[in-house]
């Protein structure tokens, strides 16, 4: 049973999961994630996003652990030392830029310095890509793009919202990254709490000892949850770090 497993680590997605929909953490969260922390038990945040835009939230949550950034693209620890890294092809990411320029997609693109929003450089050859995303509310637009995505070669294709699609270099995944971590610390994945709400997060909730889907989830990361804790806006971290964790 899964209530009965020891955790030594819990792995956050964040949005749609840590953060509420003001992309706060909110003050039961922190407290909890406190009481883990105080416990020994390692946080980690395991996210879409870049260190940049995932860091504020390590300092505020004291965390001392790692951070899993742009899918797995980079592991750092919490004093920001990169541990591990994975790059895409820089002539990939700008036909992939170029097809969803010509389709009207909204478009990111992140780099080892920044993320361009709807903009491009002017040289793409002067960066290092860790991460391509696009989205559209329109779902023809949105499946035309992963089809022409999927005739790439060595891409890793996910997404972090129903209305969006992202491409990391093939193999790289947050269950990668955490199989990393847990080498570093000296734990087994059997040990691990991940929990997380989209496509990017569910090799992690299949791999971890216990996988946890957010109530607003999307259905495929549900069907393969051990649980299913409550909506993000209503602490459905803390409440499944209380239930398993603490």
């Amino acid at each position: 049973m899964v209530e009965n497993k020891q955790i030594k680590l819990i792995a956050l997605d964040m949005d749609g999961t840590l953060l509420n929909n003001e992309l706060e953490i909110s003050e039961l969260t922190q407290a909890v994630i406190a009481k883990a922390l105080a416990s020994d038990i390692h946080v980690v945040l395991s996210t879409g996003r870049s260190l940049d835009t995932c860091y504020p939230y390590a300092e505020l949550l004291n965390l001392t652990s790692y951070l899993i950034t742009s899918n797995g693209g980079e592991i750092y620890t919490v004093d920001k030392t990169l541990l591990d890294q994975h790059l895409l092809e820089t002539e990939k990411i700008e036909k992939m830029w170029e097809i969803g320029k010509e389709m009207g997609m909204q478009q990111w693109m992140v780099s080892t310095t920044g993320i361009y929003r709807d903009s491009r450089p002017e040289n793409f050859y002067d960066h290092e890509w860790l991460k391509f995303g696009c989205s559209s509310l329109d779902k023809s637009k949105l499946d035309a793009m992963v089809e022409e995505l999927s005739y790439f070669e060595g891409l890793e294709l996910t997404n972090s919202l129903p209305t969006n699609v992202e491409a990391n270099p093939e193999g790289v995944s947050k269950a990668v990254a955490l199989h990393f971590v847990c080498r570093e610390i000296g734990i087994t994945m059997d040990e691990i709490m991940a929990v997380g709400d989209s496509l990017n997060d569910i090799k992690m909730i299949q791999e971890a000892g216990i996988g946890v889907a957010m109530g607003n989830a999307q259905e495929a990361i549900k069907n393969v949850a051990d649980y299913v804790t409550d909506r993000n806006d209503k602490d459905g971290v803390a409440k499944a770090i209380e239930r398993f964790a603490i």
